[in-house]
């Protein structure tokens, strides 16, 4: 049995945020074309030490900053980053930190500062993807139209 989706303002079109008759309000998350998910700062370390993570987030940070990626920086492309705690990747026994991006859903393995360079000069800036780090892409699954899975 499929679950319904809960109603949200945001996504709406039919609501409206402030006062009655006025057309809603846009989300107030600028628009993005990457979206890239890195696990680092894990509660528990499984796929690598916590300070491995940490050093591959902290280099993440400054090189979209510096190369102007960064959202509302002016550049043409804007990348948004998360910091994920886990993204279960070492359920399958693949090495970390794992970093994932979107669109597209590359997941890439063993992400240091060095591979996080290459990541984002190749796949973010030149369009193609590191194959020596990739483990899998998109990985995910239409839902069952009759709610299975």
């Amino acid at each position: 049995m499929s679950r319904p989706v809960a109603s949200s303002p945001i996504l709406d079109p039919s609501s409206t945020t402030g006062s009655p008759g006025q057309a809603p309000q846009p989300a107030p998350i600028p628009p993005y074309q990457w979206h890239l998910f890195l696990c680092a700062d894990q509660t528990k370390p499984k796929c690598c030490e916590k300070a491995v993570g940490l050093e591959a987030w902290d280099y993440l940070k400054s090189r979209i900053k510096e190369l102007n990626l960064e959202i509302g920086s002016g550049g043409s492309l804007r990348v948004h980053r998360t910091k994920a705690n886990c993204l279960r990747a070492c359920d399958y026994a693949v090495p970390g930190p794992v970093l994932l991006v979107y669109p597209g859903g590359f997941w890439y393995h063993s992400v240091t500062p060095e591979v996080v360079e290459e990541i984002l000069q190749k796949h973010i800036l030149g369009g193609i993807p590191v194959v020596e780090y990739l483990v899998a892409q998109d990985t995910l699954s239409a839902p069952d139209p009759k709610g299975h899975g």
